[in-house]
């Protein structure tokens, strides 16, 4: 027959029910706690992403107009090349055209100043070249001429120390590119509008004539006993 159930039987089972039901709940809590906490995390998370979105957005909105700065950059330094291409094509265009000035000025003036030392001129051309095999050239400004002798003009409208080395080694060279002068002297002359102390004493210690202005007209900066370097 089976068995009788107690009192203390029945109060035992209520109670580990009771408790069953306790715990059943604190998991219940706990697991709302962890989901909540799930949640949480996630929103932060979405938080953290839409942030993200947020920079890398700002980060593709500054490569965007970095881009464009570059791109106008490079526009602005197209441009300031263009200027200064222009301007250096105008400078040498002024440049062209004052040198041809101031041969305007020197050619008239060369008969006196060289007959002045004694090399009487019978001719005086302007811009004459010549060319030898491998491309090389030269070039004189203006070319002075009489029965036994001539005379290289460099001209410039303000003379450098580097004009006067560049003219020595074209007289150097004159009678390689004009060999139907060989048997004349040839003197060397340097002439400009502007020519600082310096550049006019190293110009005649090289045997140099120097041909500069003064006032309205043109003279030899030469000392009455200088002697020209003939080549």
């Amino acid at each position: 027959m089976p068995q009788a159930v107690t009192y203390e039987a029945v109060w035992e089972m209520i109670h580990e029910t009771n408790r069953q039901i306790q715990e059943t709940g604190r998991q219940i809590q706990e697991v709302s706690r962890q989901m909540q906490e799930t949640d949480r995390k996630m929103q932060e998370t979405d938080r953290k992403m839409q942030e993200t979105d947020r920079k890398m957005q700002e980060t593709d909105r500054q490569m965007q107009e970095t881009a464009r700065q570059m791109k106008e950059t490079d526009r602005k330094m197209q441009e300031t090349d263009r200027q200064m291409k222009e301007t250096d094509r105008k400078l040498d265009r002024l440049g062209s055209r004052l040198g041809e000035f101031v041969e305007g000025m020197v050619a008239p003036g060369c008969k006196t100043l060289f007959a002045q030392h004694g090399i009487p001129v019978h001719k005086v051309s302007r811009r004459v070249e010549a060319d030898l095999p491998g491309g090389r050239h030269m070039e004189i400004d203006l070319f002075v001429v009489n029965t036994d002798a001539v005379a290289l003009v460099e001209v410039k409208s303000k003379l450098t120390v580097e004009d006067v080395r560049e003219h020595l080694a074209r007289m150097g060279e004159f009678k390689e590119f004009f060999s139907e002068y060989a048997s004349k002297r040839a003197f060397g002359a340097v002439a400009a509008m502007v020519i600082e102390e310096n550049v006019r004493r190293f110009a005649i210690s090289q045997g140099l004539f120097v041909i500069e202005q003064a006032g309205d007209t043109l003279r030899m900066a030469n000392p009455a006993d200088f002697e020209p370097r003939a080549w």
